[in-house]
Parts: C-alpha cells; structure tokens; sequence
C-alpha cells in the first residue's frame, strides 16, 4: 500500500475544506440542516459544479472523473470534519455504484450523468432499520430484510407488463428529497420470494414522502408510502437481476460505503478533538488552562491515538476496495467508536457550555450514535467481520 496522496488528492482535500470551512459553521449547519430539503442546495451546486465531487467516483463516459473510492472517501473525510448537510453519501456512496453495476446502459446513459453533474439526487430505499442487513455489514443479506409475503415491507407486482410497488420504507437517507430512489422490494409470492430492485422517481404517482424527525439532523432521513407504483427495474429483466445476483452486489456497494464513511466519521472525530484541544488551552481554572491538568492530557492523550488508529484503518479500507479486499466493515467500526469517544470527551471537557444545545459538540455526538443506529452497531460490525474471517471456528493442528 502506498501510504502517500497523490497531487489530484491533496487539491480535492485542501480545496474542499477551505470551502467547507467558509460555508458550514455551526450555525450554517444547523439552518442548512433545518431546511425542508435538509441541506444547502446552494452548497450542493457549489460541490457539484466547481469540483464535481457527485460524479467523482463514476467513469468519464458518464460524466464523471473516473477517479477510484479512495478519492471519494477523503472528499466524505473533509465533509465529516465540518459535518456538512449534503446528500453526497446517500446518492454517491449508496445509489450510483447500483447504477453503475446493475442498470442497462439506457438507464446509465440516462441518469448517470445528471448525478455527476448534481442535477439528479438519489437514495437507496430499503424497509426499516435493515440498511446494515442489505449492505452485508452486520450479517449475512441473504435473509429477508426486503420483507415479502406476510413479512410486510415493499411487494413488486408484475402486471400487464409493468411492475408497481406497494408498501412502507422508513429511514431512507434522503429519501424526502431525493430525485430518484432505488427501491428494494420483493417479488414472487411468499414461498418463492426474490429481492429486486427498481428505480422509482421522486414524483411518481402513489408515492407518499414524508421527512421524519432524527436524532442526527445534519443526516435527514425520510418515509416513504407507495400505493401501486408503477416503477422500472433495475437491469435488463427479472431474469438478470436473479442470475447476476442483486445480494452479492449489495455487498460490494456496502464495503465501499463503509469505507466511504468510516473516513467520513475520522473527518468528524479529528475536527472535535481539535476542537475540544483549542478549548482546554483557553479555559483557566486556578490560575492556569485546564489543559496543563495531567489528568486532561491522558484523556486526550487517549483520544488522539484513537482517531489515529482509526484513520489508518479507514484510509487501508478506502486503497483496498479498488482492490477487491473487503475490509470496510471493520474501518467502520474502529471509526465510529473513534468518533463516539471524541465527541463524548468534548462534551465532558467542555464543561458546562459542553450539555448546551447553543454549542457544536452535541451534533458530532449526535452524528456518531446516529451512524451507529443506521450502520451498526459497532460490536456487530466486528462480529460478522470476525466471522467472515472465520475467526470463531475451530481448527484442528497438525504437529
């Protein structure tokens, strides 16, 4: 692995932050958030058009910059770090790749380049709190997350020669404002039940969405009711889907994603920590900075090497993915704990002003138990990349 950034990578990074750094201060953060579509979309058009990061991991043909993952997950590190309201993870790290893996080369042509030019959002669809489940991050997906038969979640119908969508999906990452949503939904009747996916658009007919209240505002979520959607699938037919295997490309996006965000959740942790060390070196107490207080050292002293480890864990993930090791899973996990445990000491050190909610350190607490809610939690993340690994299994030892 070679460790260093390239020239193209150092000016993403540099480029964006001083961005970000202008435009999502706490306070800009907290109105973006509030908004009805629960971002700037000034800021997404600034992203979009001036470094086009939307397009940045899709091929050129398609609009994009062709760059690999990697490049992706350190723009999410510098959007972390200032944790800016962008539906850059959901339409990016979640919806494109199944585009790009599943879709016809009409549906390609066809959308994938108003995504890179941040014309079109996007946002996977899957029933309740089973975004981990579909992903393969914690478990095995080959169960029935998607619902089917007395299962409830979203059925497909085949009729006439069109396919419609009826059902419930809460939690979806974007999914009262996105312009186009990928829909898991079962089809074939209970005993012979399929996962498939279909491409659903934010107007459809039938479709009912409503932006639903989170721990974590800065990551909007929203429910969706369909009502006989009349919907396309994903791909050339039922048969294709079934044969390529929708499941095992799930998994693929899901290691990428959790790259993807465990730099995303480094960003966040480093920024809090820098934060929380700005403070202890100002606030005095008997006569000298609470950040001279041996005891104040070790706990950030404990931090650091935290965030430290957990940024070698997400960048190894972030190279790896090109490369068909699947290690994102376990990145993630040592992120989000990272993160939890730097927030948390920020509002400890804090003090008083650290519990109000006038200042910033509650939504990088909020922002790590929200992920976890959505992605983990974190000791499931380590049991299935321990099983995977095969680490529970005996084995015999010939001597």
């Amino acid at each position: 692995m070679d460790a260093g950034f390239t020239a193209e990578q150092d000016d993403i990074r540099r480029t964006l932050r001083e961005l970000l750094r202008k435009r999502c201060g706490p306070e800009q953060v907290r109105a973006a958030a509030d908004g009805p579509a629960g971002h700037d979309p000034g800021l997404w058009e600034v992203l979009a058009a001036r470094l086009g990061l939307p397009g940045l991991a899709l091929p050129e043909r398609y609009g994009g910059a062709g760059c690999p993952a990697t490049d992706l997950a350190l723009a999410c590190e510098e959007a972390g770090r200032f944790l800016a309201p962008t539906p850059l993870l959901a339409t990016a790290a979640l919806a494109a790749p199944l585009l790009l893996a599943l879709g016809t080369e009409d549906q390609r042509a066809g959308l994938l380049p108003r995504i890179a030019a941040g014309e079109l959002t996007a946002a996977l669809a899957v029933p309740g709190a089973a975004l981990a489940t579909a992903l393969a991050l914690t478990g095995p997906n080959g169960g029935d997350w998607a619902g089917g038969g007395r299962a409830g979640g979203v059925q497909a119908r085949h009729a006439d020669g069109r396919w419609r969508l009826y059902g419930e999906v809460g939690q979806v990452l974007d999914g009262h404002s996105a312009g186009l949503l990928v829909v898991a939904a079962h089809t074939g009747g209970f005993a012979r039940s399929r996962t498939l996916l279909f491409l659903v658009p934010g107007d459809a007919a039938g479709l009912v969405r409503v932006r639903q209240t989170t721990l974590d505002a800065t990551r909007p979520q929203g429910r969706l009711q369909l009502r006989e959607v009349e919907a396309e699938l994903l791909g050339e037919d039922q048969g294709a889907q079934e044969r390529g295997g929708v499941l095992p490309v799930l998994a693929a996006v899901g290691d990428t994603a959790a790259a993807v965000l465990a730099c995303e959740a480094v960003g966040a942790a480093d920024r809090v920590l820098e934060r929380t060390v700005e403070h202890v070196g100002r606030r005095e107490q008997f006569g000298r900075p609470i950040g001279s207080f041996q005891a104040v050292k070790h706990r950030l002293a404990d931090v650091y090497v935290q965030v430290q480890a957990a940024r070698s864990a997400a960048y190894y993930a972030a190279w790896a993915t090109a490369r068909g090791e699947r290690v994102g899973g376990l990145a993630l996990a040592q992120a989000l704990q990272a993160l939890r445990t730097a927030a948390a000491e920020a509002v400890q050190l804090h003090g008083g002003i650290g519990f109000t909610w006038e200042h910033e350190a509650h939504l990088y607490f909020k922002r790590a138990t929200g992920d976890e809610l959505l992605f983990g939690p974190v000791h499931r993340l380590r049991e299935h990349a321990a099983r995977t690994a095969r680490l529970f299994e005996r084995r015999e030892v010939t001597v």
